[in-house]
């Protein structure tokens, strides 16, 4: 079994900070002596986040980042390093949600989407990947979802995102095996964070669809987010290459790996209850 990775006294990038997860990850990795570089579009909540992660001899830093703003990424580095002495850690976390069916969602919709949840995922990873290299143990951290793992009607874009992330994934990991840089590819299932509600609308879908669909999958959101963030984190003391987040995302896993075509047939029912 490989040695546990030691996060005393690194430092971690985390993107989408402001609150759910991120903001969970940053609180887990903080109690363990890591310092961290929070970045978000929201100012507010980044504040937050670095009061709750708050600890003695924890240097954070709350930088502003767009991270579908190319040029913004391509700088950022220089921004953490000039805090920071090194990046040991970067948790690609930020992400967005649309729902509705392929034929509602707009082209400029579902590129904005991919503009977040997965080009920013790769440029980040290009940017910091140098940094990285320089650490003498480090990991990159991709946040994909359980939408990476089966594919729901009404949940294309989303899921095309999701997927995507986890392919770059795990086809970078095996790139970059034999070197001081692991990857981890995580596939949280229903966390309790704002994600749904703040999902963006599809011009083409109905007013009553979209509350139907908030709804259903609102239902799905119970784990509390600092356990997630929890999990996360001691997944990435244990160098796992996979992390499933919630027994939701372990059964659906599991489901997908069994019934890798016909797994949705097995699912509609229970989710129309």
């Amino acid at each position: 079994m490989a040695e546990r990775m030691r996060l005393q006294g690194r430092t971690a990038v985390i993107t989408g900070a402001a609150s759910g997860i991120g903001r969970a990850i940053a609180v887990s990795l903080s109690r363990r002596g890591c310092h961290l570089a929070l970045a978000d579009v929201n100012e507010a909540g980044l504040a937050e986040t670095a009061e709750l992660a708050r600890a003695p001899e924890v240097r954070i830093s709350r930088h502003r980042l767009d991270v579908s703003d190319k040029e913004a990424v391509d700088a950022f580095p220089a921004r953490v390093t000039a805090e920071h002495p090194g990046v040991d850690l970067l948790f690609n976390n930020a992400g967005v949600a649309l729902g509705g069916t392929f034929e509602q969602v707009s082209a400029e919709d579902f590129e904005w989407l991919f503009g977040i949840n997965f080009w920013g995922v790769v440029r980040l990873s290009r940017a910091f990947l140098p940094l990285l290299r320089k650490s003498d143990d480090a990991r990159l951290v991709n946040l994909s979802s359980v939408f990476g793992l089966v594919a729901p009607p009404g949940q294309v874009a989303y899921a095309a995102s999701k997927f995507a992330v986890r392919g770059f994934s795990e086809g970078l990991r095996h790139e970059l095996e034999g070197t001081t840089v692991g990857v981890t590819v995580v596939h949280p299932g229903g966390v309790a964070t704002s994600i749904a509600a703040s999902a963006r609308v599809p011009s083409g879908a109905t007013e009553e669809e979209v509350k139907r669909r908030r709804r259903s999958f609102q239902k799905m959101l119970r784990l509390p987010a600092e356990v997630a963030g929890e999990t996360i984190v001691k997944g990435v003391e244990k160098r796992e290459q996979r992390i499933l987040v919630g027994m939701d995302a372990q059964a659906l896993g599991l489901l997908a790996r069994l019934f890798p075509v016909s797994y949705w047939k097995l699912l509609a029912s229970r989710l129309r209850a």
